[in-house]
């Protein structure tokens, strides 16, 4: 077993294949990190010509200081059963992180729990430092410890029937209201950025600017791993349902008035109808004045949609504050789910959550959506620290609860003023 030179397309391709191939390993999402002041390095280990496991390692500067941090998020990318590839992959990673004065390395595999508490025992043997199995959206980790997943390698009709029965309804409702979905190109980027400024601005978290989003699409989306997803209300077809409907109303109406009005079920009938048709009728008048407006439709929700290989990862979800009766992010998700099988994924990730919090947890409200959708709790094994260098270590370990502390007060700043 030894060190490999190898390209980023065979890189690339390992992670893609391999089930603890993660997205954040690939390069191009290691390009993307550039905006926020990381750089990289590849190592790739294999014996007999035979890539047996990779890791791009993301490096920061420690503010102030000449170290760093090396982080290989979501990797490394091996099987770890293989101790002498994890050894391999572990020296060649202290070589570099040490050439780069890093003061740990820090790793959080896509392994599962219920595969991986080998693993866990097999890494610590090895030195590493097990951050523990905290909450899945602890602070103490960069990503993740928990998320759902939605298998979706199943047709169309098993896909809805594996959401919640309430779920199902509004999934299959969503789709007839008016809104289409749109895989949408570079350019409209800018639509997606005001949508998730609108969202940062109601549910009180900062956001990102365009420039941003248009790096991940300009690195991944060439490769087929990044797509732009967005969902318009387009009133002229509401406005057509709305009349078809109405007047069926009308003809029901016009029915019952032809009716005995001594009795009471016509009488109650004839209310019932009346009342539909004056809610169709004020439906109509909204949707007129939607079209006076925006007559080429509006824009209601977004989403990133990204993969590697058959995992697919819904990012960046974002949405309008308007029309939301419409319910366009049930319709967008369906749609994406499709697509990602379509192009070969079989497991669609909504990303972090903890396990059942509690009614009055911050994170009740992601829980509960992201539970709808078919998903189970991917629970992974957690972060782990190789430690290079101990004072520092430990200096910055009692120092990060501090500046978690400062992050939660500037986000509960910025929903106190919202309300």
């Amino acid at each position: 077993m030894k060190l490999m030179n190898i390209t980023d397309q065979a890189h690339d391709a390992f992670v893609k294949a391999h089930p603890n191939g993660d997205l954040l390993q690939l390069t191009q999402w290691g390009e993307t990190k550039k905006l926020t002041g990381w750089y990289t390095k590849r190592i790739a280990v294999g014996e007999n010509g035979e890539v047996q496991g990779v890791a791009q390692l993301l490096f920061k500067k420690i503010p102030r200081t000449p170290f760093t941090l090396c982080y290989a998020s979501r990797g490394f990318v091996v099987d770890y059963d293989n101790q002498l590839a994890v050894k391999t992959l572990l020296a060649e990673a202290i070589k570099i992180a040490k050439q780069e004065k890093a003061y740990t390395i820090k790793i959080d595999p896509d392994v599962e729990v219920e595969q991986g508490m080998t693993t866990v025992q097999d890494l610590k043997a090895l030195g590493f430092k097990h951050k523990g199995f905290k909450d899945g959206l602890s602070k103490d980790y960069i990503q993740p410890r928990m998320t759902m997943i939605t298998p979706i390698d199943k047709s169309d009709e098993e896909l809805i029937k594996s959401f919640q029965t309430n779920n199902r309804t509004k999934v299959r409702a969503s789709m007839k209201r008016g809104t289409t979905v749109e895989i949408a190109g570079r350019e409209q980027l800018r639509i997606f950025a005001d949508l998730m400024k609108e969202t940062g601005e109601r549910d009180g978290f900062l956001t990102r600017d365009v420039s941003y989003f248009e790096t991940i699409y300009d690195a991944l989306h060439p490769d087929g791993d990044a797509e732009l997803f967005l969902v318009k209300l387009d009133p002229k077809h509401v406005l057509d349902v709305l009349g078809s409907e109405a007047e069926q109303l009308k003809t029901e109406e016009t029915a019952l008035l032809g009716k005995n009005q001594d009795n009471k079920k016509v009488r109650n009938k004839l209310k019932d109808v009346q009342l539909q048709l004056s809610k169709k009728q004020e439906a109509i008048a909204e949707m007129e004045t939607l079209a006076e407006k925006h007559p080429e439709g509006l824009y209601l929700s977004g989403a990133l949609l990204m993969f590697c290989g058959k995992k697919a990862y819904y990012l960046y979800g974002a949405s309008s504050n308007q029309y939301r009766k419409f319910m366009p992010n049930h319709h967008m998700q369906i749609a994406m789910m499709k697509y990602a099988r379509d192009k070969g994924a079989t497991t669609y990730d909504f990303g972090g959550t903890d396990n059942a919090p509690d009614k009055d947890s911050d994170h009740y409200g992601l829980w509960e959506f992201k539970r709808l959708w078919g998903t189970y709790l991917s629970e992974k094994i957690g972060e782990f620290d190789y430690v290079l260098n101990p004072i520092l270590y430990r200096m910055i370990e009692q120092f990060k609860p501090q500046l978690t502390q400062l992050k939660i007060k500037v986000v509960r700043q910025i929903k106190a003023r919202k309300k």
